[in-house]
């Protein structure tokens, strides 16, 4: 094997090479003034860096008196603007303290969305109102359809934005008056009723959501009242605060395997949740993968971090319309495809059937079973169990069903028996 230097001195060779390059980065920080200023100053106080001045092109301003009076700052690195470029989800960490409670917990800042998708968002936005790719965006808005709504109108009804992203994919009046009466970017928030709120609090909703949902679906579904979903805290320009959860699903990728059993019971489980609860709203994780799920270090709990394609259909609707096999049983498709976190569904037949395998479907196949791949890995995450539970194959049996059935409505009964099994696994291991 040609190696021009043998193996510790390769170990060595690459350690002076990150030595050589943190050097590099210290003394570009240290020599560039605005690397400097951009690390001594929060920039999380600039009006113009959380895009404040896009508003109502933006996602809210509940948030930004603590943003503007210092009281959110970025972590470490997150302070470099050298780094953005590797930052492509607009994705950052932060601290955020309460004077009156001192002390400072981590909090997750969002975009939500690439600063290409941005830039889209304000080109179309210019184009729709006047034409041209740049303009001012105060002064565009109301000539778009996000100003639809504004003046003397009641309701957000489904005729004005069904289709406009996933959470809205077929939406029900029910719906849409609970996202209503729960928008947090507004002091009048309570009433379902749209008069209730400002023109420019109703173009922010719109905007939101035609450009990413994620923050109705917190809103609507809040952590407080048992969803499985990260707590939203409020919003400044175009910048939204999350609670911080905890490390990746995927950093348990090779945890102990009791610690795996318990999560993936746990993943079934808002599987379960999310399709059967007293709302009779289903709501259908249409991306799923490893880095959409977090887990609490201290609870351990599963926690899902990015609600962007959530397809909400209304169970009460779909029975009293009685669409064409409504009450048929949807068992969704297996797909055996080469790229990572695949998944096969339909919208139109998600939004019409009162009874669906979806998220089982999804937790089984991208999650849980051998099927599942994510960062040139495979097993799932209940891979290589130990030798007397793969000798039972008991567990390799359910999980197969449940991700690609043989038996017809198999998925169901497999699902019904998995969970109960991590169940039993679970209880016996702690």
């Amino acid at each position: 094997v040609w190696r021009l230097v043998p193996p510790k001195l390769g170990r060595l060779s690459r350690s002076l090479k990150l030595a050589a390059l943190g050097s590099l980065l210290v003394l570009m920080v240290l020599h560039s003034p605005s690397l400097l200023a951009s690390w001594q100053r929060n920039e999380l106080a600039d009006r113009r860096f959380l895009q404040l001045n896009k508003c109502p092109a933006c996602f809210g301003t509940s948030w930004c008196r603590r943003f503007l009076n210092g009281q959110v700052v970025f972590e470490a690195w997150g302070r470099l603007r050298l780094l953005d470029f590797l930052n492509v989800k607009n994705v950052y960490f932060a601290q955020y303290g309460e004077p009156r409670e001192g002390g400072r917990r981590r909090v997750v800042l969002k975009r939500l969305g690439s600063q290409r998708e941005l830039a889209q968002l304000d080109q179309s936005i210019c184009k729709r109102a006047t034409g041209r790719p740049r303009c001012d965006l105060l002064q565009a808005m109301p000539r778009t359809e996000f100003a639809r709504l504004n003046g003397d109108v009641r309701l957000l009804t489904p005729e004005a934005v069904e289709g406009w992203s996933d959470l809205v994919h077929c939406p029900s009046q029910r719906l849409l008056d609970r996202l209503v009466r729960r928008y947090a970017e507004t002091k009048d928030s309570g009433s379902f009723l749209l008069r209730n709120l400002k023109d420019s609090e109703r173009m922010q909703l719109l905007l939101t959501l035609a450009f990413n949902p994620e923050p109705l679906v917190l809103q609507s579904f809040p952590s407080d009242e048992g969803w499985p979903f990260a707590k939203y805290l409020g919003a400044c320009g175009r910048m939204v605060a999350v609670n911080y959860v905890g490390e990746e699903l995927w950093s348990y990728f090779n945890a102990p395997w009791e610690k795996r059993v318990d999560l993936a019971w746990q993943l079934m489980e808002i599987a379960e949740q999310l399709t059967n609860n007293d709302f009779e709203f289903a709501l259908y994780l249409l991306d799923v993968s490893f880095d959409n799920f977090a887990v609490g270090p201290r609870d351990g709990k599963v926690i899902i971090v990015d609600a962007e394609n959530v397809l909400v259909a209304d169970k009460r609707l779909i029975r009293q319309n009685k669409p064409e096999n409504w009450d048929v049983w949807y068992e969704s498709k297996f797909d055996d495809c080469d790229k990572e976190a695949c998944l096969s569904f339909s919208k139109e037949i998600l939004c019409a059937r009162a009874t669906v395998d979806h998220n089982y479907y999804a937790v089984c196949q991208n999650l849980l079973s051998r099927h599942a791949t994510w960062r040139g890995t495979s097993g799932g995450l209940l891979h290589d169990p130990p030798s007397e539970i793969a000798k039972d194959g008991r567990l390799e049996a359910l999980l197969d069903e449940c991700a690609n059935p043989k038996k017809r409505y198999g998925r169901f009964q497999a699902a019904k028996e998995l969970r109960e099994y991590l169940a039993q696994l679970s209880n016996n291991v702690r």
